[in-house]
């Protein structure tokens, strides 16, 4: 009967290690992004990081400057809490909560998260001098709000969002995640160049390699716009790794962010998905 009970308690406790073990491998951990800036941490879910990244990669796009997508993000977090909703106040969807009876598109179109931040955008550019108006200013002369105020009290994450996301501040947004099935580099590069306009990647195996060229400064900025966007959009392309300028990021080590790695070169951004 003991040698009996010994079997079972043997059993159990190599079960015990072989779940821990597993665990290990494949850890269960919670999935978000944080943009850390100069002591302002906005940490979003990976929904808003899919959102903020298009905005940032839209404006740059548009060679609109950061402030836009500050102004942008800010006006989403207040609308929509930055999810693509088909619902809201009357007949208002989206992530802007734009209505279609008040001309902004129908609501088939409005749900297209491209199709809305471009017309935010369309409507942002006509506002004189905007860059230099407050925020609460800016996205009430584009929304229309009934709340005008509330839109400045996100004001310091949208800004920490921009920076990163627009490559101001390097390696400062990352993304906590857990393994996920590779995805397709050529889906990687369809989405990247739906986003930024053609940055002239390519797809070489089971990556997508894109070189930047001009002035140091800019091909910085640029470059951490394009990797940190890879980063914000890994989870739904299936991205395993990207490197630039002496860091990389990979989904298993990603609780660690952007290490160093000295093999990254400073004009490449290399996006891999498996």
């Amino acid at each position: 009967m003991k040698l009996r009970w010994l079997l079972v308690g043997a059993l159990v406790f190599t079960g015990v290690v072989v779940a821990a073990t597993l665990n290990d491998r494949e850890p269960n951990r919670a999935e978000y992004c944080v943009a850390d800036v100069e002591g302002t941490r906005a940490q979003v879910d990976l929904e808003q990081a899919r959102w903020t990244s298009l905005m940032a990669a839209m404006a740059q796009n548009r060679g609109l400057p950061p402030r836009a997508t500050t102004i942008a993000i800010a006006t989403a977090f207040q609308e929509s809490r930055i999810h693509n909703i088909d619902y809201g106040d009357r007949d208002s969807v989206g992530l802007f909560q734009q209505r279609p009876s008040q001309g902004w598109g129908t609501v088939e179109q409005i749900m297209d998260p491209r199709y809305s931040i471009g017309e935010f955008y369309d409507g942002l550019v006509e506002i004189p001098d905007y860059t230099t108006l407050e925020i609460t200013v800016a996205a009430q002369a584009v929304q229309r709000s009934a709340f005008p105020e509330a839109y400045a009290q996100h004001e310091p994450a949208s800004r920490s969002l921009a920076s990163s996301l627009r490559g101001y501040s390097p390696a400062a947004f990352t993304c906590q995640l857990n393994e996920s099935d590779p995805g397709s580099a050529a889906a990687v590069l369809d989405d990247v160049n739906a986003a930024f306009g053609s940055l002239g990647g390519e797809v070489t195996d089971d990556a997508v390699v894109t070189r930047f060229t001009g002035a140091a400064e800019d091909t910085r900025i640029r470059g951490w716009a394009l990797a940190q966007y890879a980063v914000a959009n890994a989870s739904h392309l299936g991205i395993h790794a990207v490197t630039f300028d002496g860091r990389r990021w990979t989904i298993e080590d990603s609780p660690d962010g952007w290490v160093e790695d000295p093999a990254a070169a400073a004009d490449t951004v290399t996006i891999l998905t498996r």
